[in-house]
């Protein structure tokens, strides 16, 4: 859902501040999800996922709108997971208490601090004391199911900043947590800030110090660290991000939305909304698609897989590719294990905890080019 109050100020995503056309975007997301009411091999979903953006932005009745879209061709599966998207100022008590009346049974809360200079310098449009009682409202109309996303690593913030937000997050008795190091994107209101010296460029040491610090009290109070940036109490796990990491086939409704047949073939809808919107109106798909070669997705195996607490399945990788491209990687494999940047468990290959946060660095150095 491609709508945002105001640009946060490290964000690169597509979306638009004016809500003009929210009315026929509704409208044209729902007639996308008519013209592709075939496109999933299995018919029953075990998940909903409603992004952007800032869906929360909505009526509740235009989100339950779009629900019973998805009901017209698909089948619910009993244990489905169904998540919006909100930020802690659009969670009144009137929104919530209608909310809790539809489908949605999980939150993910864009909370991102719960002190105000980090929000202030992010741009956020809600205030500290917001981060904290929407939480306690979401969970006093029923929503367990809660995530929320921290950012650490801001110049505004420092250890003892980002202790106590991960502290208050405990004490909030939070199940699940997306954490984000900031970074500098380029056409940013942040890049302009660090080009012109109005704030100093995030501190990547800093930044590993405190990611390491998160994993490490988080495990201590019972969450789980089964993705570099998720952490689930037991029972908490994202349905929704798994099936990506699992490679499972995934339908994208809206415009920039992306979408996977959980084979061979990726598809993106075009990042404008009135286009989007004025070919839908036609009966057209606004979208592109790649077929991705062997290479790719040996690529994409290794980027995704490595990111997660149970690694990549060493021998679905061979098959991915010819023995010849195997041979090739290989020997990069095999030097990331004779350095221990990865470990073979099981047939999995993994990389130990204590080098996650270069998992980027480790995974492309395996790229097939």
């Amino acid at each position: 859902m491609p709508f945002c109050k105001q640009k946060c100020s490290y964000c690169n995503f597509h979306f638009s501040t004016s809500l003009n056309l929210k009315d026929e975007m509704i409208s044209a997301m729902a007639k996308e999800i008519n013209l592709r009411q075939n496109e999933l091999e299995n018919k029953t979903l075990k998940s909903l996922y409603f992004g952007g953006g800032t869906p929360s932005l909505l009526k509740v009745d235009d989100l339950k709108f779009l629900i019973d879209e998805v009901l017209k061709y698909h089948t619910f599966d009993p244990n489905i997971e169904i998540t919006l998207e909100a930020n802690p100022d659009d969670l009144s008590q009137s929104f919530l208490k209608e909310l809790s009346n539809t489908e949605f049974n999980r939150l993910s809360i864009g909370t991102q601090s719960f002190f105000e200079p980090d929000l202030k310098m992010m741009n956020r449009a809600h205030n500290s004391e917001e981060a904290e009682s929407s939480i306690k409202r979401a969970q006093d109309f029923g929503f367990e199911n809660i995530s929320i996303d921290l950012i650490y690593g801001s110049p505004t913030s420092n250890m003892k900043i980002w202790k106590e937000n991960l502290q208050k997050t405990i004490d909030l008795k939070v199940p699940h947590i997306s954490s984000y190091a900031l970074t500098v994107e380029p056409q940013t209101a942040l890049h302009q800030w660090v080009l012109s010296n109005k704030i100093v460029k995030p501190n990547e040491s800093e930044q590993n110090e405190e990611f390491y610090f998160m994993s490490g009290f988080l495990k201590e109070n019972g969450f789980e660290h089964y993705e570099i940036s998720n952490f689930a109490k037991p029972g908490f796990h994202s349905k929704h991000n798994s099936a990506y990491w699992n490679y499972n086939e995934y339908l994208g409704i809206g415009p920039s939305a992306h979408s996977y047949n959980g084979r061979t073939k990726r598809s993106w809808n075009i990042a404008n909304n009135s286009k989007y919107i004025q070919e839908i109106a036609s009966n057209k798909l606004p979208l592109e698609t790649e077929i991705l070669s062997e290479k790719e997705q040996f690529n994409e195996m290794v980027m995704i897989g490595l990111r997660t607490i149970w690694g990549m399945n060493f021998p679905k990788l061979k098959q991915k590719i010819s023995e010849e491209l195997f041979q090739k990687a290989e020997i990069s494999i095999n030097q990331k294990l004779a350095d221990g940047f990865l470990v073979l468990e099981n047939d999995f290959l993994k990389i130990p905890e204590k080098h996650w946060f270069l998992s980027d660095g480790i995974a492309s150095d395996l790229f097939l080019v």
